[in-house]
C-alpha cells in the first residue's frame, strides 16, 4: 500500500514511530479525512482550503508546530492520483502522514436506501475535545463497533442529558416543517461537509436552523440522516 509520512512516499502498511511519540502513546496528532474529486485537490467540492484550515486551527490550539504545507500537498497530489479519499494526520511536531483508500463499496446503496443508526446512551461515547479532530477517537471507534455489532452502520453519540451530537463519523441532520435542522456544535464537530451544505441550502433559500437536539426535540422529526465529506449526505432510516 502507497502512503506518504514525513515528505517521503512510502511502499507497505506500516510507519516507524519512537516508543515515546505522543502520537504513539496518547493519539497527539490532529487529522482530516477528505474526498478528492476528479483527482484534483482544487475542484470545488474536494474542499482542500478548508480541509488544511481545520488542520491549521486545530494545530494552534494546541500550539503545536504547522506543517510544511508545500509538502502536504505534494503528498496529498501524488497520493489522489490512486485513492479517491485521503486521511491526513499532522504530528505536534509538524510531520505529516497521509494515507489513502476507497469510497465504500455499499455508498449509492446506503445514499439510495438509507442505513440503520445504533444510539449511543449517557454520553459514554462523547468525543474528547469534541471541536477537533484528534487521533484519540478512541471513543467514535468504540460506538462504530458496538453499532456494528447491533446490526446498524452508524451510531450517534449523545450527552449526558440525552441530547444527540452527531454521529460516530458525521454530522446530523433532521427535516420537519420545511425546515432542515442540524443540533448546534457547542459540543460537536462542525464538519466542513456541513458547513458547506448549510451555505448551500442558505443559498438556494431554503431553510435551515440549528438547535440543541432534545430527545423530544428528535421525536417530533420526519427523516433523519447524516453528512460528512466522504459519503456526503445519507438518510436514516430506523434508528435502534
Amino acid at each position: 500500500m502507497t502512503h506518504w509520512y514525513d515528505g517521503q512516499l512510502l511502499i507497505g502498511d506500516a510507519i516507524t514511530l519512537p516508543i515515546n511519540d505522543p502520537g504513539l502513546l496518547y493519539g497527539a496528532t490532529v487529522f482530516t479525512t477528505l474526498r478528492v474529486y476528479e483527482q484534483d485537490l482544487d475542484h470545488p467540492l474536494s474542499q482542500w482550503r478548508d480541509h488544511c484550515h481545520r488542520l491549521s486551527q486545530s494545530l494552534q490550539a494546541f500550539s503545536w508546530q504547522q506543517p510544511d504545507w508545500n509538502r502536504l500537498r505534494e503528498g496529498a497530489q501524488r497520493l489522489s492520483q490512486q485513492f479517491p479519499v485521503l486521511r491526513m494526520t499532522i504530528f505536534p511536531d509538524g510531520r505529516e502522514w497521509i494515507t489513502g483508500r476507497a469510497l465504500p463499496s455499499d455508498l449509492t446503496q446506503r445514499q439510495e436506501q438509507g442505513i440503520i443508526a445504533w444510539l449511543a446512551k449517557d454520553g459514554q461515547f462523547r468525543r474528547s475535545f469534541p471541536q477537533h479532530k484528534t487521533g484519540n477517537y478512541l471513543s467514535s471507534w468504540l460506538a462504530l463497533q458496538t453499532a456494528k455489532q447491533k446490526g446498524a452502520q452508524e451510531a450517534i453519540l449523545v450527552d449526558e442529558n440525552g441530547n444527540w451530537l452527531e454521529t460516530g463519523t458525521g454530522n446530523l441532520w433532521g427535516w420537519k416543517d420545511g425546515i432542515w435542522w442540524t443540533p448546534a456544535v457547542s459540543n460537536a464537530l462542525s464538519g466542513i461537509a456541513r458547513s458547506r451544505l448549510i451555505n448551500v441550502l442558505k443559498q438556494q433559500n431554503i431553510p435551515v436552523q440549528e438547535t440543541v437536539w432534545t430527545p423530544e426535540f428528535v421525536n417530533s422529526l420526519d427523516a433523519l440522516g447524516y453528512s460528512n465529506c466522504v459519503v456526503q449526505v445519507v438518510p436514516i432510516h430506523t434508528v435502534i
